[in-house]
């Protein structure tokens, strides 16, 4: 079954603010929340259904790329994880309506190590532009990426050398600090040690202790055969690192297929129009044209073609992502009238049309149609 669009399912216009969206699965999640419909499965499916909208787009980057590749976007591999990737679902444990009131009051109440979850790097988008003989063939392409890698001097730790990281001295290790006001005791992340519960007492100099420094880096990119336009590649863990060893994010790669010169495409075919002469059109004869693969494809014209006639090479197509055999080749012929004649040659052509057919139309379409249109100026006339 198709996905609804995650629109639809927060029930909110493709245009509407991040605080509209907000909004809407604030009220959605608090409806359909399993603990207030035990044992009914079709409100914890939907609860699945607006939660994994809303993951997808409460983000900017994965709310763009839904908006231009829709589902596609998210497809090979792309899970759910807090604070990164563009991978979409969530599901819910046992936390109940801690989950729902933590989306809404932010960190005032049980944030359950959220802040350590934001400490992994961020995601690096990079879009590669290929050709269509590229695509049919593949290849593999070394990309340079401006990144945030390890820092080198200090193992990725923050701290200088021969020193290690010691318990908050604000909250204790905890991560999390207490206010109490009137009758209510709020919770929030440390802001002195954001939510680490650990401090770093003699910051790496390279690094100014995050654990890490800002590097291009080349990394090699396979493309399979048979990709098509808007296909995203997963490169997992090659994207920034994470903040002081955490783990590092994601980088994907998306393709975009120049037009080709010669040939469209249209999925796994490709299609091509070749001019013939009128006479090769006429008395029939051999043609070439080239194939994706760089072969010389030899076509064979029946005599009497007509413009538009198509001829169909089954797996002469392109590749065909993760198959091992090919989409067809069609060949469009589009007869072409002979220009710049010499006197002769308009003297021929006129011998040719005086000539006739010994009772038979060399145009029977043309002589057909204004046949027709001969009856219909006669049936104005009456």
């Amino acid at each position: 079954m198709a996905k609804q669009d995650y629109y639809q399912t927060l029930g909110v216009p493709k245009d509407a603010s991040a605080e509209a969206i907000k909004k809407a699965y604030r009220a959605a999640a608090m409806k359909f929340h399993p603990d207030r419909n035990a044992g009914d499965k079709a409100a914890e499916h939907k609860f699945k259904e607006i939660s994994e909208a809303y993951e997808i787009l409460k983000d900017e980057q994965k709310r763009a790329a839904y908006d231009r590749y829709g589902h596609a976007a998210f497809e090979n591999g792309a899970g759910a994880r807090p604070g990164g990737g563009f991978g979409a679902g969530a599901g819910f444990g046992a936390g109940g309506f801690a989950d729902i009131f933590e989306e809404m009051f932010g960190e005032f109440v049980g944030g359950r190590g959220r802040a350590q979850a934001q400490t992994r790097g961020g995601d690096l988008r990079y879009n590669m532009q290929i050709t269509l003989e590229e695509a049919f063939a593949g290849k593999t392409a070394t990309v340079r990426v401006p990144s945030s890698v390890k820092c080198e001097d200090c193992a990725g730790s923050g701290g200088e050398k021969g020193t290690h990281p010691v318990s908050c001295p604000v909250c204790h290790g905890s991560g999390r600090t207490r206010m109490t006001q009137g009758f209510f005791t709020m919770e929030r992340t440390c802001t002195h040690c954001a939510g680490t519960g650990r401090v770093i007492e003699k910051p790496c100099k390279s690094c100014g202790g995050s654990g890490r420094t800002r590097r291009d880096k080349s990394l090699n990119v396979n493309v399979p055969p048979g990709v098509e336009d808007g296909t995203r590649i997963r490169l997992a863990g090659e994207g920034e690192a994470g903040l002081r060893g955490s783990p590092p994010g994601d980088l994907y790669i998306f393709l975009s297929i120049e037009p080709h010169r010669l040939f469209e495409r249209d999925g796994a075919d490709l299609h091509v129009k070749v001019p013939i002469p009128m006479v090769t059109a006429a008395l029939g004869g051999p043609i070439e044209v080239p194939g994706i693969d760089g072969a010389r494809v030899r076509l064979q014209i029946p005599a009497g073609a007509q413009s538009g006639q198509q001829f169909r090479l089954k797996g002469k197509g392109m590749s065909i992502l993760r198959q091992h055999h090919r989409g067809d080749f069609y060949v469009h012929l589009a007869v072409e009238t002979p220009v710049h004649l010499t006197k002769k040659q308009q003297e021929l052509l006129g011998e040719f049309d005086k000539a006739g057919g010994k009772g038979k139309s060399h145009s029977p379409e043309a002589e057909g149609f204004f046949a027709k249109v001969k009856e219909f100026w006669q049936e104005l006339k009456e």
